[in-house]
Order: structure tokens, then C-alpha cells, then sequence
């Protein structure tokens, strides 16, 4: 059975009671507390704090709160319930900022091309803007297809505007919502103070070291990252940053006591 910790127990609930009112009462607070595009007319800055205690489902927030209850215990255990709460937030909240400033200079780019596409729309362009920016309400099928028709067709710059027009909205204002940052920086932390500890894998049933594991995790978030599809609407970025967050802290801590505790 797992032992739950004062700060691990707090933050389970928490987390669970916002996906059940949102649930139940039907509302989606996601577009209040998640963390939106810096020159969003949505942002503000307390999104960098409210964002990771809700999540866009039961998965998403199982997936995350497994993680806190198997490994944030034996944490809170050796640093007492201060130290992991104040460690918990400051690698959630500064995987969000990191996020922030990541997000804000690719939708920089987004803007400007948006503007420069409405102030020429053309065929070629609106090929590169759409194979570059990928919208969740598009499939890529519907999008050659359009494109086809507007490269034989001048009539259809309208429709070509408003098509980049509802992708630059809708890419602009999608909130980054989860606990995955602090989740990640968690994880480092139990694989850097008990590197040897075997855990056992659900898929495949083997045991593997807590520090292969969470190798394997950041390796597997770096080439996801790097190699983004248009279906993929996983924020990797938060959970290496999460993972950089924590790293740091922990050698400071480190470095001001001689040990991680």
C-alpha cells in the first residue's frame, strides 16, 4: 500500500476536486488558469501558477498523480513536507515560465506570419503557412485540398484568409494546463537522490533503476520535442524544463548543505 505524505495527500486532492467540479459543474477553467501566450488578451501572470493543478481529463490527471503518489512520498519523507512542497512548485511553476518564454517566441513567429500572409495572400504561401502551423480544427487532407482548388482558383484568397485566420487563433489561444512539470522534476529527484532503486515496469513487467528510467523519460521527451507532429498536443517542452528546474535546485542544495537533503 502507499503511505501518503501531508504536502503528496494535499496535492492529490486538490487536483481531483478541480477535475470534478469542472466535470460536474461543466465548466472549463482551463481558459482562466492555464497559462495562455504571453501578448494573449487571455494572460495573466498568475496562469504561471494556477496552470498546473488542473488537467484536461481523468487520464491526464491520473497519469500525473500516479507519478506524485509513487515517487513523492519517499521526497517528502527525507525533506520533510516544507522543503518538497516548496521544491514542487518552484519546478512546476518554473517549467511554466520556461514554457512561457519558448512558446512566446514561436508564436512571434506565428503573428508576423499571419500579418504578412493577410497583407499578400497568395497559393505558395498559404502552402507554407499551413504545412507550418498545423490547427487541431484542419485535417491536412482538407487543407491540400483546399489548396489545390485556391492554386486554379484566385477566388478563393476569402476562404484562404479565414482559414489562417482560424488557425492563428486557435493555435494562439490553446492554455498549457498539468502538473507535468513538477511531475518531471520529481522524477529527477527521486532518480538523483536513489538512482539504484529497481522499479517495475507496468508494460513491459520488468524492473529497471529509477536513473535508467528517468533517462529513458527525458530522452524520449527530447526527440518528441524535437520531432513534434501535427497531432501531437503534448507540451514536452514543460516536462524537460521541469526536469532542468529541478536539476538546479538540487545542486544548489547541494552545494549549500553538501548533500541533496
Amino acid at each position: 500500500m502507499f503511505q501518503l505524505t501531508p504536502i503528496v495527500k494535499n496535492i492529490l486532492i486538490i487536483n481531483a476536486v478541480l477535475l470534478a467540479l469542472e466535470t460536474f459543474l461543466n465548466v472549463n477553467l482551463a481558459p482562466i488558469f492555464g497559462v495562455h501566450y504571453v501578448f494573449s488578451e487571455h494572460f495573466f501572470i498568475f496562469q504561471y501558477v494556477t496552470y498546473m493543478w488542473l488537467h484536461g481529463g481523468f487520464w491526464h490527471l491520473l497519469s500525473n498523480m500516479f507519478a506524485v503518489l509513487v515517487f513523492g512520498p519517499m521526497l517528502e519523507r527525507v525533506w520533510g513536507s516544507k522543503r518538497f512542497l516548496t521544491f514542487y512548485l518552484i519546478t512546476g511553476i518554473g517549467a511554466g515560465v520556461l514554457y512561457g518564454v519558448v512558446d512566446t517566441i514561436g508564436k512571434g513567429n506565428l503573428s508576423e506570419d499571419t500579418e504578412n500572409f493577410i497583407a499578400n495572400p497568395n497559393p505558395d504561401d498559404f502552402y507554407i503557412y499551413t504545412h507550418t502551423y498545423k490547427s487541431r480544427r484542419f485535417d491536412m487532407l482538407r487543407i491540400e485540398d483546399f489548396n489545390d482548388k485556391y492554386y486554379d482558383n484566385p477566388s478563393y484568397t476569402s476562404q484562404a484568409v479565414d482559414v489562417v485566420n482560424t488557425i492563428y487563433n486557435d493555435i494562439s489561444n490553446i492554455p498549457m494546463i498539468g502538473a507535468s512539470g513538477a511531475v518531471f522534476g520529481v522524477l529527477l529527484a527521486f532518480a538523483m537522490l536513489f538512482p539504484n532503486t529497481e522499479l517495475m515496469l507496468l508494460f513491459p513487467p520488468i524492473p529497471i533503476k529509477a536513473k535508467y528510467l528517468v533517462f529513458f523519460y527525458g530522452a524520449y521527451e527530447l526527440y518528441s520535442e524535437i520531432n513534434r507532429t501535427g497531432g501531437d498536443n503534448v507540451a514536452h517542452f514543460t516536462h524537460l524544463s521541469g526536469m532542468l528546474i529541478a536539476f538546479i535546485i538540487l545542486k544548489y542544495w547541494q552545494k549549500q548543505r553538501g548533500n541533496f537533503y
